[in-house]
């Protein structure tokens, strides 16, 4: 059986997967993966997801310069979460949210509202060529 076919794809042929800082453990974001995004994922060692809103393989990194080197690739014990152990590249410390933010869980539940806990390290402004998403 070909590693691929263990896993179990939603009815669009997605997989949720988390993104985790290796040396941190910082949880950095939360994208999809379909299969070719897995496998090439696993081929080059970088992250690569799948965008939903542009029905193509996205390439973490293409645009902003905020690559992910994917060191462990794991699945949970039901076969249908993926994931990844990352050093994420491109800005110090890393940037992998699209907002400029080390990690997309940057709002926090307090007293009844969100509060942002994590500043902005980089203007998207000055990231992005092109809408990042």
């Amino acid at each position: 059986m070909n590693w691929l076919d263990e896993v179990k794809w939603d009815a669009n042929g997605l997989v949720p997967v988390i993104a985790q800082e290796q040396g941190s453990k910082d949880v950095l974001m939360f994208a999809w993966m379909n299969r070719e995004a897995l496998a090439k994922t696993a081929e080059l060692g970088r992250a690569v997801y799948y965008s939903r809103s542009r029905s193509k393989l996205w390439f973490k990194g293409e645009e902003s310069g905020h690559v992910q080197t994917v060191h462990e690739i794991r699945l949970d014990c039901d076969n249908d979460v993926v994931l990844l152990q990352v050093t994420q590249l491109g800005h110090e410390p890393g940037i992998a949210c699209h907002t400029g933010r080390h990690s997309c869980f940057f709002s926090k539940y307090e007293n009844g509202c969100w509060t942002v806990t994590e500043p902005v390290l980089k203007d998207p402004e000055s990231i992005y060529t092109s809408s990042p998403r």
